[in-house]
């Protein structure tokens, strides 16, 4: 791949096909429109090719048009799933974060996006079979199931704010040293962009938590239980 052109034009084919900002358009609807196991086999197994080759031809690649990809696919992802009260659809907002964060460092060190990776893999798989479990795809779902399940939405909750990546949870290192290398790098706007676009991804988690936590007692519930 020595011609610029032909370097750009994989580059831009790959991220259409894992779903980088602001090729990303695809992903949403799609994911939404597919029940939770199908969405499962989209937003983890389908990755894999696609950083093959793109963890292949990194060093090729050129870096501005990365760090470009990465930066806009992490502040999209974030704001996406601000408003969204599908739970299918802000998994995708929060895949297209993460993956911002692995286009980044991918230059730099591609074990770092191997080992991101692995780990949004396990979690994304860990919040889709809760999710299924619990038989939940909007928001206000999320507000019974403490009183059926509290132990799973216990569960349910620390996976969304390792997703997040809240400390000391599991999500919090590989972002930690996605920072670290980027410092290392000397580009601390960057790594500041992305610091602050993490905030974003972690609020709406926690509006997840918070549904989750509304029939806790002392709170009342006012909804009507479904039969079980």
């Amino acid at each position: 791949m020595s011609h610029p052109a032909s370097t750009i034009m994989i580059t831009t084919a790959l991220a259409m096909k894992v779903g980088l900002a602001p090729m990303h358009f695809w992903m949403p609807p799609v994911l939404q429109g597919l029940d939770l196991t199908t969405g499962l086999i989209m937003a983890t197994w389908q990755k894999l090719a696609p950083f093959a080759l793109l963890i292949q031809m990194a060093p090729t690649m050129h870096p501005m048009l990365l760090t470009a990809l990465g930066l806009l696919s992490t502040i999209v992802g974030g704001w996406g799933g601000l408003n969204q009260t599908q739970l299918r659809k802000m998994l995708a907002y929060s895949s297209i974060a993460h993956l911002g964060w692995m286009i980044i460092v991918i230059q730099f060190m591609p074990q770092l996006t191997i080992l991101t990776l692995s780990i949004y893999i396990i979690m994304t798989s860990a919040a889709f079979l809760t999710f299924k479990l619990l038989l939940s795809t909007k928001i206000n779902t999320l507000s019974l199931t403490w009183s059926k399940a509290p132990i799973i939405t216990t569960t349910t909750a620390l996976i969304l704010l390792s997703l997040g990546g809240l400390p000391p949870l599991t999500g919090f290192m590989p972002k930690w040293l996605i920072l670290q290398e980027l410092t290392k790098q000397e580009l601390p706007l960057t790594a500041t962009i992305l610091a602050l676009s993490a905030l974003l991804s972690l609020y709406f988690y926690l509006r997840l938590c918070y549904a989750m936590a509304l029939t806790i007692a002392p709170n009342t519930n006012n909804s009507t239980t479904p039969w079980r």
